[in-house]
């Protein structure tokens, strides 16, 4: 193959923000999705669509969290939560460092899907969100490893409910994960209901970085399933992003 014969076929060779692994991973799951609770997915239930908004076509579908799911998801945390707890810090620690490997490694994945759902630049999910990410858990993985002598004293709250936005979908999720994480909390999340790709995609890859079971729980829905997560008598704090009005 010479340069010469390119301007005989015009080929190219694959641009590095090609969608294609994004749509493949999507496939994988057959464009639709269940929660993720207590360290795998369940069957995928009634729920809704999530669109391309540059096209307006269906992505996926995603399953709407009912009050069973989500107390079923804190359920799982609850049960989770004291041996993560009981770990010393360097062991969490060593846990977050393997997800801020992780989304490093996947990082044109997660960019790409991201750029698909949530409609922003592959520039900002690729150069700004997801670098961000990844540095959040490693910046909080370095204070679960200093907790015994930086933390003395300081305890986990427990149960951790978190709704998160539609702006920056992923990286708000590494802002409200990785501290509560760090100090041996269990969380369930709920992404927003219009961009909740990447956060099933990274409860699959904290999956595959040996994340314990039931220490991260994702519920999708709409704001009824983030009424239900606020309100549920098991969660010891609530962490929420959004506006005065919701």
């Amino acid at each position: 193959m010479t340069v010469a014969s390119f301007f005989d076929s015009m080929d190219y060779a694959p641009s590095t923000e090609d969608d294609s692994a994004a749509r493949a991973w999507l496939s994988s799951h057959d464009a639709r999705f269940g929660h993720f609770i207590d360290g795998a997915f369940t069957k995928p239930a009634e729920g809704f669509d999530t669109a391309e908004p540059a096209t307006g076509k269906a992505l996926a579908q995603v399953s709407q969290g009912t009050a069973a799911d989500v107390d079923a998801a804190f359920k799982a945390a609850r049960r989770a939560q004291k041996g993560w707890a009981a770990l010393p810090g360097h062991e969490r620690a060593l846990k977050l460092y393997a997800l801020a490997r992780i989304i490093q490694r996947n990082s044109r994945l997660i960019a790409v899907v991201e750029a698909l759902d949530n409609g922003k630049s592959i520039r900002e999910t690729r150069d700004i969100d997801i670098p961000l990410a990844a540095r959040h858990f490693y910046h909080h993985a370095g204070w679960a490893q200093l907790q015994e002598s930086q933390f003395a004293g300081y305890d986990p709250v427990g149960v951790v409910g978190q709704v998160i936005p539609w702006n920056f979908p992923f990286l708000m999720l590494a802002w409200k994960l990785a501290p509560a994480l760090a100090l041996g909390n269990a969380v369930v999340l709920k992404p927003a209901e219009a961009t909740p790709l990447t956060a099933l995609l990274f409860a699959e890859l904290a999956q595959a970085a040996g994340l314990p079971a039931g220490v991260l729980n994702i519920v999708t829905g709409d704001g009824e399933t983030g009424a239900l997560i606020a309100a549920h008598e098991g969660a010891d704090k609530v962490a929420f992003t959004g506006s005065t009005e919701v």
